[in-house]
């Protein structure tokens, strides 16, 4: 599992597999009612990462250990 955090757009990453490839995320579901929480899906259904698009949702901790990037 890799987590990745961007600051500038208060933004996290969960990978559940190495690597996605672009173009692998067949299938996005949008979980909460301010689309802020949405999961990848493969061709097969298979759950490749989670996209986090609040602070609020990520643990302190999670963010602490998550690998920074700015995408800005």
């Amino acid at each position: 599992m890799r987590v990745t955090w961007d600051e500038g757009a208060s933004a996290g990453y969960i990978y559940l597999v190495d690597k996605i490839e672009s173009g692998e995320a067949k299938r996005t579901l949008v979980v909460a009612d301010e689309e802020n929480l949405i999961l990848d899906f493969d061709k097969d259904g298979r759950l490749l990462g989670i996209e986090i698009l609040d602070r609020r949702l990520m643990r302190p901790e999670l963010i602490a250990i998550a690998e920074q990037i700015d995408t800005r």
